[in-house]
This record gives C-alpha cells, sequence and structure tokens, in this order.
C-alpha cells in the first residue's frame, strides 16, 4: 500500500517549507499550485516533483484536482498551514501498512491563534477527515468549508495534525472577509434566503455558543477576541448573502422586458 499527500498552494512561501518536511515519509507529495508569484512552487520542488499549475476552482474542486494526480492507494490532504507530527505520522503509516480496515480517519486538530494553542471555544478537537482511500473518498465541491465524503465506515486517530491558523487578529480580519462572501456565495447556490432580523440574532447567537456554551471565556482575552471575531464572521456571512440576492433580484428586473 502506497500514501500519497496532497496540497493546493498559493503564495505560501512562508509555510511551504515546514509543510512540506512534515510530509516526507509519504511515497509521493502532490502540490497543485493556483498561480504563485512567490517562491512557492521553487521552495517545493526541494521536497516533490509532482507539482501541477491549475486555475482556482474553489477549495473543494481544486482539492479534487490534486486528487486525481494522486498515485497512492491513500490519500491524506493536507493544508499549508498545517504540520504533521511524528506521532501522526507512525498512526497513518499504520493505517496504510494494514490497509485499513475502514474507508477513512477523521484526526483531531490542535489550532493555533497567534502562536498561541487555543483549547477551547469550538477549537479543539477540530475532528477532520484527511485519510482516506483514494477510491472510497472525494471532496465535496465547496467554495469554503469543504470535506471529504467518504464511501464507508470512518475511524479517529488519536495524535492531532497542528494547525496554525492565524497569526493575529489583522490576519483573522483579512481572511474572514474573503471566507464570508465564499459562504454567502454557497448559501445563495443552495436557495437559501434570508430570516427577519437573523444579522441581530445570529451573531449574537455565535458569540454566545463560542464565548459561554463552548467554554472559550476559560481561555481569557483570547477566548473573547475569538468569540467577537467569529460573531463578526456570522454577521458579514449573512450580510453579503442578502447583498448577492438583492444584486441578483435587480440584474433579474432590468432584464425584463417592458410591460405592454
Amino acid at each position: 500500500m502506497k500514501l500519497s499527500i496532497t496540497v493546493i498552494a498559493l503564495n505560501q512561501e512562508a509555510n511551504i517549507v515546514p509543510c512540506l518536511e512534515s510530509a516526507r515519509f509519504a511515497d509521493e507529495i502532490v502540490l497543485v499550485d493556483t498561480g504563485s508569484t512567490d517562491r512557492t512552487v521553487e521552495l517545493a520542488r526541494g521536497f516533490t516533483d509532482r507539482i501541477f499549475i491549475t486555475d482556482w476552482r474553489g477549495f473543494g474542486a481544486t482539492k479534487n484536482h490534486a486528487l486525481d494526480q494522486a498515485a497512492g492507494d491513500w490519500v491524506f490532504s493536507l493544508d499549508t498551514d498545517e504540520r504533521i507530527p511524528a506521532g501522526l505520522q507512525e498512526e497513518i503509516m499504520q493505517v496504510v501498512r494494514r490497509n485499513g480496515p475502514l474507508a477513512g480517519y477523521r484526526v483531531p486538530r490542535k489550532n493555533y491563534f497567534a502562536g498561541r494553542w487555543v483549547r477551547r471555544g469550538g477549537w479543539y478537537p477540530d475532528l477532520t477527515l484527511r485519510l482516506f482511500r483514494r477510491d472510497r473518498g472525494r471532496f465535496r465541491e465547496r467554495e469554503v468549508h469543504e470535506e471529504v465524503l467518504v464511501d464507508g465506515a470512518v475511524g479517529v486517530l488519536h495524535t492531532p495534525l497542528e494547525h496554525y491558523s492565524y497569526n493575529s487578529v489583522s490576519e483573522y480580519v483579512t481572511r474572514m472577509d474573503r471566507y464570508a462572501r465564499l459562504a454567502a456565495r454557497e448559501l445563495a447556490k443552495a436557495g437559501r434566503r434570508p430570516f427577519a432580523g437573523e444579522l441581530l440574532w445570529r451573531p449574537a447567537a455565535a458569540f454566545v455558543n463560542r464565548y459561554i456554551i463552548k467554554l472559550g471565556i476559560l481561555e481569557g482575552l483570547t477566548g473573547y477576541t475569538l468569540a467577537v471575531l467569529f460573531a463578526m464572521y456570522t454577521f458579514l456571512k449573512y450580510y453579503y448573502l442578502r447583498q448577492l440576492l438583492h444584486e441578483e433580484s435587480h440584474a433579474h428586473r432590468s432584464q425584463r422586458p417592458d410591460s405592454p
């Protein structure tokens, strides 16, 4: 049994070396780059010659494109801001060597914010399906918050994947706006329509959920900050949904022929 690790990247020269260094144990590394203008591809060539350049297709479709290039019996999908520690490497290879027995495996993630591991507020264990049989798994083709859908039973590995998600509040805010716009587009495509008052109660509920129910309050200022930021993201997502639907409605009315 062989293992492929797939990675998608765009202008990730600050992350690509430690990311791929942690993936060296695999039989192959497949990198799909979506148009980097920095040294991402140059640095990646020190770890793999399986590098493919393509246009951005959305998170799910781009990760499926990487999956299509993989030759291994098993695939582990790795993001550029993630690292696979030695304990998890061994767990992954135990699964690959014995060929299962399940179709896929979730892993916990240690999510770091500004260099600190955040244990509460919904940030841990953050189980995510990453290891799966290549012929039994496929990414759901969403623009954001993509996930692997597996045909078969799923298990859980124990050693956490290390995820260095955000280095600062400013980085979070910058990415938050992009993700909120993408999430709004997904909602619009799914036929979602706004509810009365949700721009008020949804952000408030998001804050209470992260800060109180999921014990973000025990993380001190970091927990409060992250709960506020998540509430802001929630507001933006549903605000942009309304904006999209308004623009679509306006475009539709402008295209209607004049009434006789």
